[in-house]
């Protein structure tokens, strides 16, 4: 099986075996019938993805790398706020009357910040320091600021990414490496895109900066699965598992804002069936 196989797999029995339920508690989400939706949560679930062994895509079902990696490109590259500029409908229920979702996600990466080497927003400041300061301990973007977040329609869910690289002996090239801090998580929903979105931007920032691809950390606060998830997670970590996917990125990309979802693919992806119709909580 992928290695991201066994991971989810195991994080999910964890949660299932060994997790917290908040059943009876006072909880934010609802579900569309207006009933309050409990969860069963572990606290401080973490997992490592070594992407230079293979892409952690899942193959209990399939992850859509492209629309993935639109999300991320809207956050990350666009800086946007507005699901206008994006291709899917996974932000129409924080979005206004004008597609905003407020002062949250890539508005937070677009906010330029003043530096001793001049104005820039955190996604330049990034690649700037990569490229002129590798060893730097300081590389990392955190969107979870509290001045603006009564302007959010939804607090960030992955706030904070800290960039750090690595030279293996007899390498003429440095790795990439990455911790994504997420404070809270639906497993179901969520975990395997955040981690395949994070696993594609390591890859194209590793590419526009001459490095090579490492190791994505990934560390969750609050991991969950809600009550009506239950039965669709136990159905899906008992299916059949299949060998990892192999990953293809653009090589003639140099530039980070010029990579579109046309740039990556999955290739020999073979997976379980697609779940369909989760329900979402809000």
């Amino acid at each position: 099986m992928s290695h991201a196989d066994y991971l989810f797999i195991n994080m999910c029995k964890d949660i299932l075996e060994n997790g917290v339920s908040t059943e009876g508690e006072k909880v934010r989400p609802k579900w569309e019938d207006g009933t309050s939706a409990y969860t069963i949560k572990r606290f401080g679930v973490v997992n490592r993805y070594d992407l230079s062994k293979e892409f952690p895509a899942l193959t209990l079902r399939k992850t859509a790398i492209k629309s993935c990696t639109d999300e991320m490109l809207w956050i990350w590259q666009k800086k946007s706020n507005n699901i206008n500029e994006l291709n899917s409908h996974i932000w129409d229920s924080w979005a206004d009357e004008n597609g905003s979702i407020g002062k949250a996600y890539g508005y937070q990466l677009g906010v330029k910040h003043r530096y001793k080497e001049g104005l820039m927003d955190q996604v330049d400041r990034v690649i700037y320091d990569l490229k002129n300061n590798p060893y730097s301990r300081r590389i990392m973007t955190n969107i979870y600021v509290h001045e603006d977040l009564h302007e959010m329609n939804l607090y960030p869910c992955a706030y904070s990414v800290t960039f750090n690289t690595t030279k293996e002996a007899g390498s003429d090239k440095l790795k990439l490496n990455a911790v994504l801090h997420q404070r809270s998580q639906d497993v179901l929903a969520a975990n395997n895109w955040n981690v395949c979105q994070y696993a594609v931007l390591l890859h194209m920032l590793a590419q526009v900066c001459d490095m090579q691809v490492g190791e994505l950390l990934h560390v969750i606060a609050d991991a969950h699965i809600y009550d009506r998830h239950i039965p669709i997670i136990k159905e899906l970590i008992s299916r059949p598992v299949y060998e990892a996917p192999s990953f293809w990125l653009n090589p003639e990309i140099k530039n980070f804002y010029d990579f579109t979802v046309e740039d990556v693919r999955l290739d020999h992806y073979i997976t379980g069936p697609q779940v369909k119709n989760i329900p979402i909580a809000v």
